[in-house]
């Protein structure tokens, strides 16, 4: 089975919000089995809009990613990031093979 990728752009614009919202979160990611593969370390801007935090997250499969996103927990972290930073986020299933 394919694995899964959450793919997140995010300026921050409230960090003590922001960070009420990742302490949560990331407990919400490992309880669905993701793990992080990235998360705001170095990067570079080639195209498009230009957010200074990003954060890449693996599942094992697109369904444990979407029920992550879905999950109680998760919408209560997302709560505090709401007003606290401008993300975009996509759910994202890996290539086979």
């Amino acid at each position: 089975m394919p694995k899964a990728l959450w793919i997140a752009h995010v300026e921050v614009t409230d960090a003590d919000a922001y960070g009420r919202y990742a302490a949560i979160a990331t407990e919400a990611i490992a309880e669905h089995g993701g793990v992080f593969m990235a998360r705001a370390g170095r990067y570079r801007q080639m195209e498009g809009r230009d957010r200074p935090r990003n954060v890449v997250a693996r599942f094992p499969s697109f369904e444990a990613a979407v029920a992550c996103y879905e999950s109680p927990r998760y919408q209560e972290a997302l709560s505090h990031a709401k007003g606290a930073s401008e993300r975009d986020l996509v759910i994202v299933e890996e290539a086979e093979g």
